[in-house]
């Protein structure tokens, strides 16, 4: 068995970022930049007021009150054509542009126009560059701005805007086939028995991988022989990964490698000294006319889940082409709130719920950890992380956590 770290570290390290695409700018939100924005304009393109006033010469302002008369009205989106001379002003609105000659911004509640004599009383003092915007205040034309791998936001989308730019590179989004192995599961929806169980971890990935920023194509259910699977995972083709869950251990009907073996999945490492999870299986599967990569999940639907969190999210974010330091999920520290025993030579992830108060953040494991609990894993905040051979940990110690917020 291998290490959490080390299987991640050979993951990530044998996958490539997707090829790049061009799209809109309105279907850019949760896409990966594959190529740098530069920015096409200067953002205030000219000096602007940032607020309801006038704009005056900072120099005849110097004592206050001080009367001037008003030569023009500047509205946004209006460039005035008068030059604000000496005890000259401006009434102007927010986002309009200065008018030459004016150097600062009185804000109206600094003032008291008189509308018939055509002047307004300046109340207070106000240096140079008082409430004014500068050009360029914000970024300049030619500056690169946002970067290749940032996944895109409603900030970083906002501001792509407010560079001037339409369109944009990024990576194509990989496409994640999700094939479920076994005689005993069914759809939501068929008929159950004592013998069927609900197939659930289709579903949950597929979801998973949209989160993360793939496409799922789900191949449905496949029966333990080796005709399905056989049949099941040539739909694969096209794809930039075949992920399975089930027959990944050692059993009579665990097919997994003997079958896919023989299509042409090679084997990089299977086993990791984890739990819930330790039967995955990585490597690269080469059916006839096909290349992409294999990860075969457990087929417990929370060991699939937290394997998904771990091993295939990170996947996806090196296939979209993220930033480095953007590929594993954040470890966050927080509160033990009850005492746990020594853990074995097995990482573990406990589910757990997390109570914050104030600035301190408590971590409630679940008593039951059994890995067929989808209840206490949708009811979770968090995974509790128990390095191998950890000693017995006492409430009030800090321990790390993977929270679920943005799985």
């Amino acid at each position: 068995m291998i290490s959490v770290d080390e299987a991640q570290a050979r993951i990530l390290a044998t996958l490539a970022p997707s090829p790049s695409e061009q799209i809109g700018i309105a279907a850019a939100n949760n896409r990966v930049l594959a190529g740098p924005v530069v920015a096409r304009t200067t953002q205030p393109p000219v000096a602007l007021s940032a607020m309801d006033g006038y704009a005056v010469r900072a120099g005849d302002v110097g004592a206050a009150p001080t009367t001037l008369e008003i030569v023009d009205r500047i509205p946004a989106g209006k460039m005035s054509s008068k030059i604000i001379g000496p005890g000259q002003a401006a009434r102007i609105f927010t986002g309009a542009p200065l008018p030459a000659g004016a150097d600062a911004i009185v804000i109206q509640e600094d003032t008291k126009e008189d509308a018939a004599a055509g002047t307004v009383e300046i109340g207070v003092t106000v240096p140079s560059g008082h409430y004014v915007r500068p050009a360029g205040l914000d970024f300049s034309v030619g500056e690169t701005l946002v970067t290749p791998g940032t996944r895109l936001n409603p900030r970083a989308i906002g501001l792509i805007a407010a560079m001037n730019v339409s369109w944009l590179n990024v990576a194509r989004k990989p496409r994640i086939a999700l094939l479920a192995t076994g005689d005993e599961i069914v759809l939501p929806g068929d008929e159950t028995g004592a013998t069927r169980i609900v197939s659930s971890n289709n579903f949950a990935l597929a979801a998973l991988i949209e989160n993360a920023g793939g496409i799922a194509v789900d191949l449905g259910i496949a029966s333990d022989d080796e005709d399905g699977l056989t049949s099941r995972a040539k739909a694969a083709a096209g794809c930039d990964m075949l992920v399975t869950t089930g027959g990944a251990s050692v059993g009579d009907h665990d097919l997994i490698q003997p079958v896919l073996g023989k299509m042409g999945l090679s084997v990089d490492f299977w086993k990791i000294a984890m739990r819930p999870g330790k039967p995955l299986i990585f490597g690269q599967f080469r059916p006839e006319g096909g290349d992409m990569a294999f990860l075969g999940l457990p087929g417990n639907p929370v060991s699939s889940l937290v394997c998904g969190l771990l091993f295939l999210s990170p996947a996806i974010a090196k296939m979209s082409g993220r930033h480095e330091r953007d590929l594993l999920p954040q470890v966050q520290p927080a509160t033990l709130a009850e005492n746990l025993a020594a853990n074995d030579s097995r990482q573990s992830y406990l589910r757990a719920r997390l109570v914050r108060d104030g600035n301190r953040t408590t971590a409630h494991p679940y008593s039951r950890q059994d890995s067929s609990m989808l209840r206490t894993m949708h009811e979770a905040d968090c995974l509790i992380i128990r390095p191998p051979g950890a000693p017995a940990s006492r409430a009030g110690e800090t321990v790390d956590t993977l929270n679920f917020e943005n799985s």
